[in-house]
């Protein structure tokens, strides 16, 4: 568990991201500098899911990389447990809260999954791993949903692998990230606690580890942006 996640509880973080909704994916791209669209297409080409399969995104959000799983003709279930983030999902797609336009909304907390043993062809979460209190169990609860010889792919922000960029890249998470964020009118205290949590996750190395203790195997990672970001790869044994 980060400083960041024993500052605040979970309600705390669920309210945060309520708060910030509106103007999430928005802020997402300035800060990235347009970043976030490529990494949401390498994490769905990671995926690599077809026709007849079932898709889980767990802190879906507003279902931004939710529809970039459907291109292929796979399903694709949005979850999370922020329910602004959710409801403006539903509002930019179109919909009620249980389907928008073939994309599924579900309110979910990745400790206690609500979607039955060996449901799902491959399961993924992008920029949330950080934000659960327990991330082995709530990598367990993933590979408790997902089929035998299904698959597990994370997009998560790591660590640059270049030193002297690495030093600048802290700079900016703490000192700049929440002023841009603030100057584009969102709420600049849930992007405190985005900086500080990005800064205290877990190495490539260590984040491998871990899903692997929680019963992944072939568990393997890659590299975006310099190490800002690492696409984790993992797969459920067949039995």
């Amino acid at each position: 568990m980060t400083r960041a996640q024993l500052d605040k509880k979970p309600h705390e973080v669920a309210a945060m991201f309520d708060r910030t909704a509106r103007r999430y994916d928005l802020v997402n791209d300035l800060l990235s500098l347009g970043q976030d669209r490529f990494w949401r297409k390498a994490t769905a080409r990671a995926v690599d899911a077809g026709p007849g399969e079932v898709v889980l995104d767990l802190g879906a959000g507003t279902g931004t990389s939710t529809v970039s799983f459907t291109e292929l003709g796979a399903r694709a279930i949005a979850s999370d447990f922020s329910l602004g983030m959710l409801g403006e999902g539903v509002r930019r797609l179109g919909g009620n809260a249980l389907s928008g336009p073939g994309v599924p909304f579900v309110a979910g907390d990745a400790l206690r999954l609500p979607f039955a043993d060996e449901s799902v062809d491959a399961v993924t979460i992008s920029f949330a791993l950080r934000n659960v209190h327990d991330t082995e169990h709530a990598l367990r609860e993933m590979l408790r949903v997902t089929k035998p010889g299904g698959r597990l792919v994370i997009c998560e922000f790591s660590h640059p692998t270049v030193r002297s960029f690495d030093v600048v890249y802290s700079q900016y998470l703490m000192r700049l990230l929440p002023l841009v964020a603030k100057a584009a009118g969102s709420n600049d205290d849930s992007y405190d606690y985005l900086a500080e949590s990005i800064r205290d996750w877990h190495d490539q190395p260590a984040l491998a580890a871990i899903v692997q203790r929680a019963g992944w195997e072939r568990v393997a990672w890659r590299n975006l942006s310099l190490g800002i970001v690492a696409l984790h790869r993992g797969f459920k044994p067949r039995g």
